[in-house]
Parts: C-alpha cells; sequence; structure tokens
C-alpha cells in the first residue's frame, strides 16, 4: 500500500518520533510505499488562512498554500499519525494539518443544501493513531472518554474516509516509562502495521 506516516511533535528525541521510526520501518519492511509528513520539522502553519476560509464554500478551496500535503493525503491508501495527546486533544500543528488539507473538495464535498457533507478519502482503507499521554488509561477512558478517538472515528474518518479501518495505539504516563515498556509498546506498532494488506 501506498502509506502516509504523519509525526505532530517537536522534540526529534521524543517517544513519538521514535515510534513513527517504529512505523516507518515496520511498513517498508512489509513492502509497504512510505511518505513522511514532519509537521514541526518543515514549519508548517496551523492556522487556516483567510483566503482558505473564505474559498470553504466557493467554487474551489483555495489549496496553494497546502497542495503538496493535499496531495500526499491523496495519495495514501494507510494514514499513521503519531502525536502526543496535549489536554486531551491534538497537538495545534496537527489540528491545522486537518484544517487546512482536510478541505472541501478534497477529503469532502458540501452538500447543495448544508446537510451532511459527502466524503471523497475512499481510498484511505487503514488510520492507525500511535499516541502519548502523560495521563492514566482510566482518565482518558472513562472520565473524558477517549476524545480523540470519537472525534478521529466520527467526525473525521467517520465523514471524510468511512471505510477506513482505524486502530489507536496509546501509550499513558508517557513521562514515567520504563525501557520494557517502551518495547512493549514498539512491538504493538509493528504488530498492527503487519496487518495492513
Amino acid at each position: 500500500m501506498k502509506c502516509l506516516v504523519v509525526i505532530a511533535h517537536p522534540l526529534r528525541e521524543s517517544l513519538c518520533h521514535a515510534m513513527a521510526a517504529k512505523a516507518v520501518a515496520s511498513l517498508e519492511a512489509t513492502g509497504h510505499e512510505v511518505q513522511i509528513e514532519d509537521l514541526y520539522r518543515k514549519e508548517f502553519p496551523a492556522a487556516l488562512t483567510g483566503a482558505e476560509r473564505a474559498s470553504y464554500y466557493g467554487q474551489r478551496y483555495e489549496s496553494s498554500a497546502v497542495q503538496d500535503e493535499i496531495d500526499r493525503l491523496l495519495w495514501a491508501e494507510g494514514l499513521v499519525l503519531c502525536f502526543p495527546t496535549w489536554w486531551f486533544g491534538f497537538p495545534a500543528i496537527l489540528k491545522g494539518w486537518f484544517d487546512r488539507a482536510w478541505a472541501p473538495g478534497v477529503a469532502y464535498d458540501h452538500a447543495s443544501d448544508l446537510g451532511p457533507i459527502k466524503p471523497r478519502l475512499h481510498g484511505l482503507r487503514h488510520a492507525l493513531v500511535i499516541t502519548s499521554l502523560g495521563a492514566p488509561w482510566w482518565v482518558d477512558r472513562i472520565v473524558m472518554r477517549q476524545p480523540v478517538k470519537r472525534i478521529l472515528k466520527t467526525a473525521i474518518l467517520g465523514t471524510c474516509a468511512p471505510s477506513c479501518r482505524l486502530a489507536i495505539l496509546s501509550i499513558y504516563k508517557s513521562e514515567r516509562l520504563d525501557g520494557a515498556q517502551v518495547e512493549r509498546f514498539s512491538a504493538r506498532v509493528e504488530e498492527a502495521l503487519g496487518r495492513w494488506r
């Protein structure tokens, strides 16, 4: 498959970057073609521009500033997102990537009556989220009810790529991990990507 690995962490030595490297190695080892979108390294501007927003309901989305990101998104059949969960949400730079690249005419079409949007990412077959959280598992799952998973599954992939299979690997208490815990999580990443066909 054609696989896009999106990394959204500012520190190169972070666990997110290590897991992204593991994902890339696992995908390439099983014969997949991989492109990497390292949002911090390329200094991706997160803010939706005035021209982009003004064109949201126009004839054509003003995509010139993000056309490279859009091309990689449309190319992908598999999507790996590697990011820290901060305040139980996406880092701003990743939210900006969704705002600017998952745009009308790209990821979806507006309905003529402004009703439910119509999906366009029919070629996106698999998505794996690899995320780290400082909180324990029960805060994310029981107290907060997994907001990142709900947004991705329902609001983003559910509306733009409804046939895409989503899996989420979350590692909790990420500031206090030992080497064995990281190795076990790394093995889970490899196992999850090994099922992609």
